[in-house]
């Protein structure tokens, strides 16, 4: 016989054990309902985490593909500014007209593969001045166009899906001097 009262059944009232037993039950069966919902919960977090990682990649993967000819479009911005400075010095004499015809052909040419590119001139003549676009190298005292307004475009803007390039260089108007 056993002299500890608590590991003797006999020295146990009637039922005692059926109740401890009960309530160990319940309280293990609630512990492990608590840690199954956190480990539902914790599944949900990875998944929606990976979920995110996913989508992460995908856009800048797009992005990639969007902007993957950023360097080379800055390269043939100058190209394209070259043949428009030769078109102009090249002007209207008669001598000048089959390279004038060439080089208009090759322009051309260039603006449709910047098209097909995403690449957009940006001519912002008589347009409102938008620093975003627009980077102001003068401003001309004018009574004829609206303050603010883009009177000259010194060298044209380029953006490539949407995202500036180069900003277009411009003359913005700014009201006329009161002394004059």
């Amino acid at each position: 016989m056993s002299t500890n009262p608590e590991h003797d059944p006999a020295a146990q009232p009637p039922g005692q054990d059926t109740l401890d037993t009960a309530g160990t039950a319940d309280t293990e069966l609630a512990a492990t309902q608590a840690q199954l919902q956190e480990a539902r919960e914790a599944q949900l977090r990875a998944l929606a985490e990976m979920e995110n990682v996913r989508k992460r990649a995908q856009r800048e993967v797009e992005a990639a593909h969007r902007f993957a000819v950023e360097r080379f479009a800055a390269d043939m911005i100058e190209v394209r500014d070259t043949l428009e400075l030769g078109l102009a010095a090249a002007g209207t004499a008669p001598e000048a007209a089959k390279f004038v015809e060439g080089s208009v052909a090759t322009l051309r040419m260039v603006d449709k593969a910047f098209e097909r590119a995403g690449i957009a001139v940006l001519d912002p003549v008589g347009q409102s001045f938008n620093p975003e676009f627009h980077e102001a190298i003068m401003a001309q005292p004018t009574a004829d166009h609206p303050v603010g307004s883009v009177l000259t475009v010194v060298q044209k803007g380029f953006t490539l899906n949407g995202r500036l390039l180069r900003p277009a260089r411009v003359v913005i108007a700014r009201s006329p001097d009161p002394a004059n």
